[in-house]
């Protein structure tokens, strides 16, 4: 029994190569370009139910290497096609899966016009991430000795915590004032939800930006003006990309 794993929507003029495609996922077949409609194009593959049925995924979510290697191998396949500069690609979220080639096919054709607009949305266009993280906080000044008042070692634990404060009060308009600037420089920004550890801080900022191609330099440059800015306010910013754009497909695409 297998079921059809959908990695990508790709809008191309002829019918994408896949000769140089990676594998994909463990156990599935090699991604296959499967025609849709006109010049849009689904990247496919049979994926067996006993490794990827429902039943069988419940059980495996919770193993964070497992999954790890299937993200990984799923986005390889939509990156070997978003590097072409003569596509668009919509990725898809991982295991987006359906019963048939042709449930794949209507479900694609009864979104079209969806589609046609987040194709216009992501044309010429990629993905930068960006996230602000605040540092350890500003030193606590020198512990005052026992000869000290009270009075002054109550003074030096506010001092302390005031300067805590400000550090941290710094490194968010730091980060505020990173979201604002790099906005400015791309075609869509948006701030994403982020799931911090148990017993660790979230972000400051966690963000994606959807930047024209044209435009990466300029983007990649102020973002490296914006990595000093935010260490001088005692934050650490890091930028990843590009990658597809992920956080700039609407609607959220789902399986049937």
């Amino acid at each position: 029994m297998i079921a059809i794993y959908l990695y990508c929507l790709v809008k191309s003029a002829r019918k994408p190569s896949t000769s140089r495609v990676p594998a994909g996922l463990p156990g599935a077949s090699r991604p296959e370009a499967l025609h849709a409609a006109g010049n849009l194009w689904l990247v496919v593959a049979e994926a067996p139910l006993d490794t990827y049925g429902s039943g069988q995924l419940e059980k495996r979510l919770s193993d964070m290497d497992w999954v790890g290697g299937i993200a990984l191998a799923h986005e390889e396949v939509v990156e070997a096609f978003a590097r072409r500069a003569s596509t668009t690609v919509i990725p898809m979220k991982l295991f987006t899966m359906f019963s048939t080639r042709e449930r794949v096919v209507a479900d694609v054709a009864g979104r079209r016009r969806e589609i046609d607009a987040v194709i216009r949305r992501i044309r010429g266009a990629e993905e930068w991430g960006v996230r602000v993280s605040a540092g350890e906080g500003a030193p606590a000044p020198a512990r005052a000795s026992r000869a000290a008042s009270g009075a002054a070692f109550l003074a030096a634990k506010k001092q302390a915590r005031d300067a805590v404060r400000d550090a941290r009060v710094a490194a968010a308009e730091a980060a505020e004032a990173t979201f604002t600037r790099l906005s400015r420089l791309a075609r869509d920004a948006r701030r994403r939800e982020f799931d911090a550890p148990s017993g660790t801080r979230p972000p400051l900022l966690d963000a994606a930006f959807l930047v024209a191609t044209t435009a990466r330099a300029r983007f990649t440059q102020a973002a490296r003006r914006e990595v000093a800015a935010c260490a001088s306010a005692g934050a650490t910013m890091t930028l990843t990309g590009p990658w597809p754009a992920y956080n700039f497909v609407q609607p959220e695409e789902g399986g049937r």
